[in-house]
Formats: C-alpha cells, sequence, structure tokens
C-alpha cells in the first residue's frame, strides 16, 4: 500500500490527501449522531496541536525548498519568499473578511433557518479552499526534487490540516443540530463543508507542476496562508481554554513532533 501511494504522480497523492483531510472532517461531523456536545478540552487541544504542526511544516516544509527553489531559479530569494509569503497571509486575510460578512449575515438572519444553513456551510467551505492549494502546492513541488521537499513533509502537512478539520467538521453539524436539524441532515452538510479540499488540492498540484517558475511563490504563499491559520485562528482558539498552559503545551509538542518528522525523516 504505501509503496503504491509514493509510485503515485503527485496529482493522485495531493487528491488522496485531500480525501483524507476531508475524511477527517467527516468523522468530526460525524460526532453529532452519537454526542449532543464535546469535551472543549479535547477539542482545544486539536487545534493547539495542529497549530504547532502548521508552524512548523510552514518553514521545514514550505519557506525552506521555497527559498532553495527562488536560488535554483536565479531569483533573489528573500524577496521572492517575502512577497509569496505576504501574498498568502493577504489571501487568508481576505477570506477572512469574507468568512466574517457571511457570518454576520447569518446572525442577522436568525429567523430564516434555511437562510442560515446555507451561509454557514458556505462559510466553512470558502475557509477551506486555501487549505486544499496548501496541500496540493506540497505534492507538486515533489516533482521537482527540491532540497527540504519530500513526501514525508507534504504528508505531515496534509496531517496538520486534516487535524484541525476535526473540530471543524463539529463546528458546522452541532450548531446545526442544535437549530432543530435532523442528525443525520447536521452529519451530511457537516462533512460537505470541506469537499473542496480535494478538489483545490488537485488544482493546486497540476498548478505548480505546469508553471515552475511559480513555485517558490507559491510555497512561500502557502506558508503565509499556514501562519495566518495558525497564528490568528487555531491557536487564539485554543487559548480560550481555562487551561492555557496544557494548551501551550499541546502547541509546542505539535511543532516538535513536526519538526522531528519533517528534518529527522524527511
Amino acid at each position: 500500500m504505501i509503496d503504491f501511494f509514493i509510485n503515485l504522480s503527485p496529482i493522485y497523492q495531493a487528491l488522496i490527501a485531500g480525501i483524507f483531510t476531508w475524511s477527517v472532517t467527516l468523522l468530526g461531523a460525524a460526532v453529532v449522531i452519537f454526542f449532543k456536545k464535546t469535551n472543549d478540552t479535547f477539542m482545544d487541544s486539536m487545534l493547539g496541536f495542529s497549530a504547532g504542526v502548521m508552524i512548523a511544516a510552514s518553514f521545514f516544509s514550505l519557506i525552506e525548498p521555497a527559498i532553495e527553489m527562488a536560488e535554483s531559479l536565479h531569483s533573489i530569494s528573500f524577496l521572492v519568499v517575502s512577497i509569496g509569503f505576504l501574498l498568502g497571509v493577504l489571501l487568508l486575510y481576505l477570506s477572512d473578511l469574507l468568512f466574517n460578512y457571511i457570518d454576520r449575515r447569518r446572525e442577522a438572519n436568525t429567523t430564516d433557518r434555511k437562510k442560515r444553513c446555507i451561509m454557514l456551510i458556505t462559510s466553512i467551505t470558502i475557509h477551506n479552499i486555501p487549505e486544499g492549494l496548501v496541500m496540493g502546492v506540497g505534492f507538486g513541488s515533489l516533482v521537482y526534487n527540491i532540497t527540504g521537499s519530500s513526501l514525508m513533509s507534504a504528508l505531515t502537512l496534509a496531517l496538520g490540516i486534516g487535524i484541525q478539520n476535526f473540530p471543524e467538521g463539529c463546528a458546522v453539524s452541532l450548531p446545526l443540530r442544535r437549530e432543530g436539524y435532523s442528525r443525520f441532515k447536521a452529519f451530511f452538510i457537516g462533512q460537505l463543508s470541506a469537499i473542496v479540499e480535494p478538489i483545490c488540492a488537485v488544482l493546486g498540484a497540476i498548478l505548480v507542476i505546469k508553471i515552475k517558475f511559480i513555485l517558490p511563490y507559491l510555497l512561500a504563499m502557502a506558508a503565509g496562508a499556514m501562519f495566518y491559520v495558525a497564528v490568528g485562528d487555531l491557536i487564539p482558539e485554543s487559548q480560550k481554554n481555562k487551561n492555557r498552559t496544557l494548551m501551550t503545551i499541546v502547541t509546542l509538542i505539535g511543532f516538535t513532533i513536526m519538526m522531528l518528522l519533517d528534518v529527522g525523516l524527511g
């Protein structure tokens, strides 16, 4: 099975990774079938762990290879990486603005259950699009055998995204259940929010493979997007937990594990 995956083209690898992250969202959404509520500490720990993984992945799996690639293309590496990184931050910032706008519209229409449902699923789906692209960039870069870019780093990147998708699935299905939707309908809508990730992963991989000179920009852009999610969303959310010290430790553990996997095995 492992040999089969290794021998696949990066596009198919990206597709499988995207299906994996969507499947984790599916598992998170499935919580609504068995439980009326979830353990907050467990959910916050998963967010903190994911943040640590993403921060480590941003440097070891994305920024470092972007620098190597820019130098091999005789570009000004620090300028290329800085531009790409800030573009990734801007992409997520604009996505966040759209997410918040839709969320405010959803709150303003509390009497319309159907409209509220549509806005909820739309906002989470928009949030998942950049994550799928990030995975695609990670796998697509394997074609060029860049120093620091490896199958292990791409896999651990997908793992970090997948882990944080679990509470995301819960965040959609549980509120829908509270609004009166059946368990199955709340589960179905919850898992549907991440269906864009496999599609965007494939698009990201194809884009990287077809246009080589933009690869360092895309790698750095993916890193900026990852940093934005980790620092602007996951860490603040996990730190709302009353046991902030535990959340910090879990985040550092996530960073350490990702670093060991990437540097030691990558």
